[in-house]
């Protein structure tokens, strides 16, 4: 087996954990994992629908029952753009900052248990390599 192949697979690999620790999480939490990154997207901002589905990387009707969904949980809210009645922001409610916020520190706990066995050194190397490897795709 080549070095490509073994990184793919361990790259792979690590990608199905992550996505079981947020699933986990998801479920410990009562939400799917869309809602999840919907409020880590919206933590910090208010974005225009149009924006919200850029940052999502989702279609606009996707984004318009994402937002619905949570909306009725209480969880974001949409807020009028002074002097365009047809367009709206979308904004996290107090419930949905908690809830992001909870969400949040129990990926981050799981993920911590996860890179458990690593060294501080290693794990800062780690956290460069991985950052190094998001920023090809922007």
């Amino acid at each position: 087996m080549g070095e490509g192949l073994a990184l793919t697979d361990a790259l792979v690999q690590l990608s199905f954990r992550v996505q079981a620790v947020v699933e986990q999480a998801c479920a410990e939490h009562g939400a799917l994992p869309g809602q999840a990154r919907l409020l880590g997207v919206l933590e910090g901002r208010s974005p225009a629908m149009t924006e919200l589905a850029a940052l999502l990387d989702v279609e606009r009707a996707s984004v318009t029952g994402l937002v619905d969904r949570a909306e009725r949980r209480g969880l974001v809210r949409r807020v009028a753009v002074p002097g365009d009645r047809r367009a709206a922001r979308v904004e996290l409610t107090d419930k949905g900052r908690e809830t992001e916020a909870a969400f949040r520190a129990d990926v981050a706990r799981r993920l911590e248990a996860l890179t458990g066995g690593l060294s501080a050194a290693e794990r800062e190397r780690f956290a460069r390599s991985v950052g190094r490897i998001l920023a090809v795709g922007d």
